[in-house]
């Protein structure tokens, strides 16, 4: 076993700062090498995302010892940015959660820095939306998004609201490697940082501005509420998380009246009890949704993460049976719906731009070009559609219209700089009642949509490979095909070769590769920044649906059997 893992244990079961139960829980481990050097052969990584770990005792774990780490790291960082510091602090529906966002608001305090904490569970994109609501220094988001249930995470922002970009993470990393020991984290009571009034509670007059400003992104409310609003039925899982009420709130607001909620899923649960996983990428999560949908007959379902940051939704195809939609379907849905209405109008500006990732498809690209918008492409990650979207801000060359990913993360409007699921959840949902009221279904405007621009179809695999061999492995796997591209992939000779680590197109370095193949397809590798994970995307464009999935089975099957070797 790793000796400094041995060390590090022992230091933490003789650590006179370190309490009874998480030393009774170490102690119990004694003899476990394996378990002993997972936990502590690292420190738990703050990278670009922040921190993000399995909950338990260790260096390599999320508790209240790595969190107070990161946090007085992160105090000392704001302190150097503001002389008057405040830090706004939500939490999801996550185990332990409360108590993390209560012990980072007091080691804030503590070190003279105000905490604006949220009394309960709030969406992640509220907080990015209190952040620039309140003129505070910086932000802090206690989840870990869809992650299974033993994890947790600790996600902080910038001034703007948002997440915070590489350059600003390396000087919160820095501040936090600088604090090396736990006798360095200060802290102070709740009784006092109340009393000193650097412990304020935020709640209803918080959550009225931010649904207000979030409807008044509506295109359609007038119609809604003139009765088009009780046509359509929506059901709505929020898959035990912080989305419940409001995205209710949200659709009631601009007059969307006939929502059913999946009682089994509508009430916080860290366990995420009723599904595998509570990712609304995945089919398995809409399980009970799709049941109350056949149930009500339901013309869209849509779920959202713990977090409320990702939205997926669920449409009726042409044989009646329900379908999930990708990411990458549902953001060409709302850029359609969102440009082609302001375009009617007459309210499409001229300097309107729509940002996307390098892994998301190019169909709403497309679109948006259609409609005469200029389309961005970022790194993946929303920090940097959110970074993008504050230049434009300061600048005023270009109005941000829509922000999106295939990782099921959208954005309408600039109120906040975080992927929002309420907003996503109110505009799939309009669009759907809007195109209901032309005698269409959602999927019926996918397949148009596949005729004017292409049968596009993507898929995504990964491969997940936890602790130091994983490391090792993600790190093998990448080496090899940056040092031996491929000439050509299942018989389709490959173009050019996208490697982003030295940075590429003014894009910071990041570990990426992105391989163009002949035929316009292409495919792209990427360790994942929050999970023990690679993840490999692909991409095709076909004469038929049937054309694409054929083409995209045999790209897939000829890049997964090189990567699994």
């Amino acid at each position: 076993m790793n000796q400094s893992a041995v060390e590090r244990y022992e230091a933490w079961l003789g650590d006179p700062l370190i309490d009874a139960a998480t030393k009774e829980e170490l102690a119990a481990l004694r003899g476990n090498e394996k378990e002993i050097e997972d936990r502590f052969y690292r420190e738990l990584e703050f990278g670009t995302g922040g921190l993000r770990g399995v909950m338990g005792a260790g260096t390599n774990r999320l508790n209240i010892y790595t969190v107070g780490k990161a946090t007085q790291g992160l105090a000392n960082w704001v302190l150097g940015k503001s002389s008057s510091p405040s830090v706004v602090i939500a939490y999801d529906s996550r185990n332990n959660s409360p108590e993390f966002a209560l012990d980072a608001a007091l080691v804030l305090a503590a070190n003279g820095v105000k905490a604006h904490v949220f009394q309960s569970l709030r969406p992640t994109p509220q907080l990015s939306f209190a952040v620039r609501a309140l003129g505070a220094s910086s932000g802090i988001v206690i989840t870990a998004s869809h992650n299974p249930p033993e994890y947790n995470g600790y996600k902080a922002y910038g001034s703007d609201g948002c997440q915070l970009v590489p350059e600003d993470a390396a000087e919160v990393i820095g501040a936090i490697q600088r604090v090396t020991g736990f006798d360095q984290v200060r802290r102070i009571s709740r009784e006092e940082a109340e009393a000193k009034g650097l412990l304020n509670w935020l709640g209803e007059a918080e959550d009225l501005d931010y649904i207000r400003t979030v409807a008044a992104e509506s295109l359609n409310s007038e119609l809604l509420k003139e009765g088009l609003g009780s046509e359509l039925a929506v059901v709505y899982t929020p898959l035990h998380g912080a989305g419940n009420m409001p995205v209710r709130e949200v659709l009631k607001e601009i007059g969307l009246s006939n929502v059913h909620i999946v009682p089994e899923q509508e009430k916080p649960d860290g366990y995420f009890s009723t599904v595998k996983s509570p990712n609304p990428e995945e089919r398995d999560a809409f399980a009970l949704a799709i049941k109350l949908g056949q149930e009500v007959g339901a013309d869209i379902i849509i779920g959202t993460d713990p977090d409320c940051d990702r939205m997926g939704a669920v449409v009726r195809n042409n044989e009646g049976d329900y379908v999930v939609l990708t990411g990458n379907q549902s953001g060409a849905i709302m850029v359609n719906y969102l440009l082609g209405t302001l375009k009617e109008r007459g309210e499409l500006p001229a300097n309107g731009v729509v940002v996307k990732t390098i892994v998301t498809s190019e169909m709403g690209a497309d679109i948006a070009a259609f409609y005469g918008a200029e389309v961005v492409n970022t790194l993946t990650g929303f920090k940097y559609i959110g970074e993008k979207m504050t230049q434009y801000e300061q600048s005023g060359d270009r109005s941000f219209l829509f922000g999106y990913e295939e990782s099921y993360g959208y954005l309408a409007g600039t109120y906040a700089r975080d992927k929002d699921a309420v907003i996503a959840s109110m505009l799939i949902c309009e669009a759907a009642a809007y195109y209901k009221s032309k005698g269409k279904t959602l999927y019926d405007v996918l397949v148009e949509l596949y005729a004017q621009f292409g049968n596009y179809l993507e898929h995504l695999e990964s491969r997940t490979l936890k602790g130091v061999d994983g490391v090792q492995q993600i790190a093998a796997i990448m080496e090899d095909w940056r040092s031996n591209p491929p000439a050509e992939i299942g018989g389709i000779g490959v173009t050019r070769v996208l490697d982003y680590l030295p940075g590429l197109d003014g894009l910071p370095p990041e570990n990426v590769l992105k391989y163009l193949l002949a035929d316009g397809s292409w495919f792209c590798l990427r360790p994942s920044g929050t999970e023990p994970k690679i993840k490999v995307y692909f991409a095709v464009r076909g004469s038929s649906q049937d054309d694409a999935k054929a083409s995209i089975a045999r790209l897939t099957q000829s890049v997964m059997e090189r990567v699994d070797k």
